[in-house]
């Protein structure tokens, strides 16, 4: 049988989270650097599975900073049901809020499927900084079908709006020269921030795998492949240093 479970973050200024677990989405309040709230997504069950209907709804209130993270990896794999899993995460920050979002790595297993969608919506003066991490398949396997979709406005006006595909039944040429490469992790990191309108981002190459590009917004998007999930991460942490230090 098939999960439906949405959970709840809700970080107001100077208060504690709200926090609404559901089904394999466990929510804890963990230490936090001072002037923060730091909330842990712990995984409470194997999920998602095929015909899984996942959802995250998180509201950072005005003037509020929320880091969330996850305590291990999503794994996606096949379950008994033929249909494609669905993980949402569904997002809003408000005037001069900041969040954080940095989980663990989406691992795509043989024979999964999952369709992932996020969707942002920002204030004016609201920072966001947004880390996305799939590793396609285990070690030595070939990958599930994996669909990932980003959608960030800001101000009520588009920011990026972009679609990734992985595995079979993707278009063709995913894991050719001009995507992947043959490498089997990528990823990318999104920052906004109102200071970046008075010193926009230069593009450039980051490495041999990853390259920061200035967006209209003010924010920049990172994007980047690699061998292995060890060396996406460490891409991914010095332009996380460069763009948005402590």
């Amino acid at each position: 049988m098939s999960l439906r479970a949405t959970a709840r973050i809700t970080a107001a200024d100077g208060g504690l989270p709200l926090l609404e677990s559901d089904g394999p989405l466990a929510l804890r309040r963990t230490r936090a650097a001072t002037g923060w709230t730091r909330v842990t997504v712990v995984g409470a069950m194997s999920a998602p599975l095929g015909g899984d209907r996942l959802a995250i709804e998180t509201e950072v209130r005005d003037g509020a900073r929320l880091l969330v993270d996850s305590a291990a990896a999503t794994l996606a794999l096949p379950g008994r049901s033929a249909e494609p899993a669905t993980y949402d995460v569904r997002i809003a920050v408000g005037e001069a809020g900041v969040l954080h979002w940095l989980p663990e790595q989406l691992v795509s297993a043989h024979g999964s499927h999952l369709r992932m969608r996020t969707t942002v919506e920002l204030a004016a003066t609201a920072r966001l900084v947004l880390r996305e991490e799939q590793i396609l398949g285990r070690h030595g396997e070939p990958p599930g079908t994996l669909v990932t979709r980003l959608t960030v406005r800001r101000a009520g006006r588009p920011l990026l709006d972009q679609e990734l595909a992985y595995g079979p039944g993707a278009p063709g040429g995913w894991d050719g020269g001009a995507v992947l490469g043959g490498h089997r992790a990528t990823g990318q990191l999104l920052v906004v921030d109102p200071g970046f309108a008075d010193k926009p981002v230069a593009a450039r190459l980051l490495g041999e795998g990853a390259v920061i590009a200035p967006l209209a917004g003010p924010a920049a998007l990172v994007t980047a492949v690699a061998p292995d999930a060890l060396a996406l991460r460490r891409l991914l942490d010095t332009a996380l240093a460069e763009l948005a230090p402590p």
